[in-house]
């Protein structure tokens, strides 16, 4: 008996969509990965001015796991895009745009952290996953996700 044998599992289901909505949704995962870095720097550039006082590109490059020369190369793209200042040997600071851009992925992590734990998955593991989640999911599931934790602490 092979893996896929031994496992019980629900037959496929597939949905007849048209060529149109198929091809929207896979540009909408494109843009979402397009968006991906920065979104990431933002809130981490963010999270650091909060809990350091600054954003240096040293402790982005050791939060991110990535090389300094990455972090300056990013940087530089967040620059042009006019989410981030930068002075010369200074730290990182959001302009206007990159700090309502970092308070959107803060917002949408709070609520996809907040119901994966309420589907009973650790914490470790709700962190880790809403990483990827938070920059996929449309504003109709966060909704859905808010309303459904909303309804689960009023039964309470």
């Amino acid at each position: 008996m092979t893996k896929l044998q031994s496992h019980e599992c629900e037959a496929f289901e597939a949905v007849d969509r048209a060529p149109e909505a198929q091809a929207e949704g896979f540009a909408t995962v494109r843009q979402a990965h397009e968006s991906e870095m920065a979104e990431d720097y933002v809130e981490l550039i963010a999270e650091l001015i909060d809990s350091c006082g600054e954003a240096r590109p040293v402790d982005i490059a050791e939060r991110l796991g990535v090389k300094p020369p990455t972090v300056t190369k990013n940087i530089s793209r967040l620059k042009t895009a006019g989410l981030v200042r930068r002075e010369p040997y200074r730290a990182i600071f959001l302009t206007g745009a990159g700090q309502e851009l970092a308070e959107a992925c803060r917002r949408r992590h709070r609520i996809v952290v907040a119901f994966l734990l309420s589907l009973g998955i650790d914490g470790e593991t709700a962190e880790r996953d809403a990483e990827g989640i938070e920059h996929h999911v449309s504003e109709a599931t966060l909704e859905a996700f808010q309303q459904a934790l909303q309804q689960s602490r009023s039964d309470l």
